[in-house]
């Protein structure tokens, strides 16, 4: 295309007002906010001068962009580019964060929300979000209340602990804890437990925020109470332990205890924190898992604080749970920095629910479905994978190769680092495409289906899909694979 031809066809482009003109009258886009249908036809024009000045045909879009679906030529009627501005106009009034099935067997996935909420948890969510509550209020004296007085008592119950405090995650509680107790002061922690989580937290970058000063002690694989004692001094003012749930050291070992660095804390008059990380309430061990520490027992060793997640194993909402002894709970309660880290009433009720479930194992194990993923049993999950093994089959025939397979799923979420659960999979080895292509169409299908990849194999692990899903799996597969 010489400059002449370039220059003619950017001339041919209408002007947005023009554009926008049309469209206010057009009934199709009443629904639409003008600063919407603005921003559209900007991207829209912009989009065809970035084809004529590149001179180049129709492009294959990114599917993740969110400009229009299709090239449209400068010839084309102005009809048709209002088309095109009327469906990116509809995708960015949509809303961004949606529903996705989770098929890739990781039970609490970071990046897909973690913990499924319990149907009871939803239920008090919308009793409590519909009307006015009692949030910080006390309905029997009239005066203004606590909002942690909702799951204060019922925390206690559960865990043994004296007292709690809810903020809005684990991080913020660990921040929170050393910032009231150890602020300015040495905390001394084993050099083996300064973890890293998802999004880069790190246990020493966190320390560094709250105003305490990290003493590391022992080494990567072995620390020893002697290393606690001789690293203590004036200016120690915390004792801490930090859960390793989300990796494992092995071979030549040694670590020091919660009870026995109770021990020393209660010698030396120091107060001892235990963070947690993925705290649970129930003895995993029991259903055939591996065995995990409960916030009982830490509660019990003695531990002045102690803090874990709500969303993790615990299967409830986004939240940071301390517990712990009275006073040290109450100087928490006091330090300005709960009001920036408290959670809204909304989270109250979720965890409410979830917390009221564990008051009876059986069914909490029955009605959370974090815990109920978990503790499937293999029998169960083959039932699963039969189902949807032959849902598939009807629907999609012989364009794909597709098998049943013994694999294993992870819990996810910075727990259980070593254990392997094992499930019976899906495997699918298309012939009309990649597998790689598959995995994305299915990720950008209507139903939004996140699968895995294995050995050049598109992998469905039916632990976390939920019951009900097996057909839009299928419906999804037939749709992607099977030609009309």
């Amino acid at each position: 295309m010489t400059s002449s031809d370039t220059h003619d066809q950017l001339k041919k482009l209408p002007g947005v007002d023009f554009v926008l003109d049309l469209a206010q009258k057009d009934p199709r886009f009443a629904h639409i906010p003008r600063t919407v249908i603005v921003a559209c036809t900007r991207k829209t024009l912009e989009h065809l001068r970035q084809n004529i000045l590149a001179a180049a045909g129709p492009k294959i879009n990114d599917p993740a962009d969110d400009r229009t679906d299709h090239h449209i030529d400068v010839q084309t009627d102005v009809q048709t580019m209002l088309l095109e501005i009327l469906k990116l106009s509809e995708k960015k009034l949509s809303p961004r964060l949606v529903n996705v099935i989770n098929a890739t067997g990781v039970v609490l996935h970071t990046n897909l929300g973690r913990a499924l909420l319990c149907d009871d948890a939803l239920e008090n969510i919308q009793t409590i979000a519909r009307s006015y509550s009692n949030l910080e209020f006390k309905i029997q004296t009239g005066k203004r209340g606590i909002r942690y007085e909702a799951v204060d008592e019922l925390i206690c119950e559960l865990t043994g602990a004296q007292s709690a405090v809810v903020v809005n995650n684990n991080a913020g509680a660990v921040l929170l804890a050393l910032n009231t107790l150890a602020q300015n002061t040495q905390v001394i922690v084993s050099r083996g437990e300064l973890v890293e989580i998802g999004g880069s937290f790190r246990i020493p970058d966190v320390m560094e925020k709250s105003g305490c000063i990290l003493k590391e002690v022992g080494t990567t694989n072995r620390t020893h109470l002697r290393d606690y004692e001789n690293a203590v001094n004036e200016t120690t003012g915390l004792l801490l332990k930090v859960h390793a749930s989300n990796y494992k050291i092995e071979g030549f070992t040694a670590a020091v205890s919660l009870k026995e660095l109770v021990a020393l804390g209660e010698q030396k008059n120091i107060p001892v924190m235990e963070d947690l990380g993925s705290g649970t309430l129930i003895d995993f061990s029991k259903y055939g898992l591996a065995p995990e520490p409960t916030i009982w027992d830490s509660v019990k060793s003695g531990a002045d604080i102690v803090t874990f997640s709500g969303d993790k194993l615990l299967g409830g909402p986004q939240a940071g749970i301390i517990v712990g002894k009275k006073d040290a709970i109450a100087r928490i309660r006091q330090n300005p920095l709960t009001r920036a880290l408290r959670i809204d009433k909304m989270t109250l009720a979720a965890l409410e629910s979830t917390l009221n479930l564990y008051r009876d194992e059986k069914k909490a194990i029955q009605k959370i479905p974090t815990l109920r993923m978990l503790t499937i049993s293999f029998e169960d999950i083959c039932t699963k994978a039969d189902t949807l093994f032959k849902l598939i089959q009807d629907k999609i025939g012989d364009v794909a190769r597709v098998t049943l397979k013994d694999m294993t799923s992870r819990p996810g979420g910075g727990s259980f680092p070593e254990l392997k659960l094992p499930t019976r999979c899906i495997t699918i080895e298309p012939s009309t495409i990649s597998v790689s292509r598959l995995e994305q169409a299915m990720r950008l299908s209507e139903n939004r289906i996140i699968g895995r990849i294995e050995d050049d194999q598109y992998i469905l692990d039916p632990r976390t899909i939920q019951n009900g899903q097996e057909p839009l799996i299928a419906s999804t597969l037939a749709t992607i694979l099977v030609k009309k």
